[in-house]
């Protein structure tokens, strides 16, 4: 109990203190979102994965475990969504937004500062986040952009809006020079470790930002069953893809916990864009978010408890 204490306190707790402090200050002088948005893109999410890879201990075998893990865990849940919206007669739209609710998760501005205070002295751990985070976009992307356009039967490129991700290339970078062991001069490795150690703090306070203004009404049935699945199911079906594929140590361990993040903003920026239902989206955002204060720190500490 006293180890779920801590990382509650040392954990969960600082992330949240962001949040509050970015939906304040948002509330109080009206923050430009496209800008921090840009600034986490295009800038702080490269450099925290090249820095992560760059420093990284994972080996070429390790990464396809992780990407065979992330492939069959996110099958799943989209098998799941489109079972559940289809048992649940959920018509078009709100299916739409059901599924990229429960499928997309917060793996960029909640999910790498989670990884990176999780893992701070680690950061095999906060490369398995990386390749997660590069697997979410890819999803986001793809998947996540058809379920939003297919409610009129829209084409789109998606594929060329994935392509224009910066992190990819930054991966990519970070993963050619730590497989060729090629080490960097000071003077390009100190900014990138200081944009990189500067990630943390805005992601947060973005995220903050981005729920200042949203309201949560009501709990709905869809809601509800939002919750249960992104936040419960999710890691408990993590879990058995672990133990059946027998991962161990460190990368269980991040595997475990990246289940558990809450849903991503861009399902609620889809369901604005195409009026999918966009107030359940942002409630699926927020309330998810609030409730992954206790959720996140169960899986944090079941993880170091089964996989130490």
């Amino acid at each position: 109990m006293n180890v779920l204490f801590l990382i509650l306190i040392h954990i969960i707790l600082p992330i949240f203190l962001l949040i509050a402090a970015g939906a304040w200050l948002h509330r109080l002088f009206k923050f430009d979102m496209n800008t921090l948005s840009k600034i986490n893109t295009y800038l702080l999410m490269p450099a925290v994965s090249f820095a992560n890879l760059y420093q990284s201990k994972m080996g070429g075998a390790e990464v396809i475990h992780v990407i065979g893990f992330l492939l069959l865990q996110n099958l799943c849940m989209i098998i799941l969504s489109s079972g559940l919206s289809r048992l649940f007669k959920f018509e078009r739209s709100l299916s739409s937004t059901f599924k990229n609710s429960v499928v997309l998760m917060n793996s960029g501005n909640f999910g790498l500062p989670v990884s990176q205070l999780v893992f701070e002295h680690n950061p095999l751990g906060a490369s398995v986040q990386v390749v997660v985070l590069i697997v979410q976009n890819l999803l986001t992307y793809t998947y996540g952009l058809y379920n939003a356009l297919s409610v009129r039967n829209k084409g789109f490129g998606a594929i060329k809006v994935f392509l224009k991700m910066p992190v990819i290339y930054a991966f990519l970078l970070g993963l050619f020079f730590h497989s060729f062991s090629i080490k960097l001069p000071d003077f390009l490795w100190s900014p990138i470790k200081n944009v990189s150690n500067a990630f943390v703090a805005i992601a947060l306070i973005t995220l903050g930002a981005q729920s200042a203004f949203l309201k949560i009404s009501r709990f709905s049935f869809p809601l509800i069953l939002t919750l249960i699945v992104r936040l419960l199911v999710s890691p408990c079906l993590a879990l058995l893809i672990i133990i059946v594929l027998h991962l161990h140590g460190v990368i269980a361990q991040a595997l475990l916990i990246a289940s558990s993040f809450p849903t991503n903003r861009n399902s609620s920026l889809f369901a604005l864009e195409y009026n999918n239902h966009p107030e359940y989206a942002a409630q699926a955002v927020l309330v998810s978010t609030l409730f992954s204060i206790i959720t996140v720190t169960i899986v944090v500490y079941a993880s170091q408890l089964l996989f130490p």
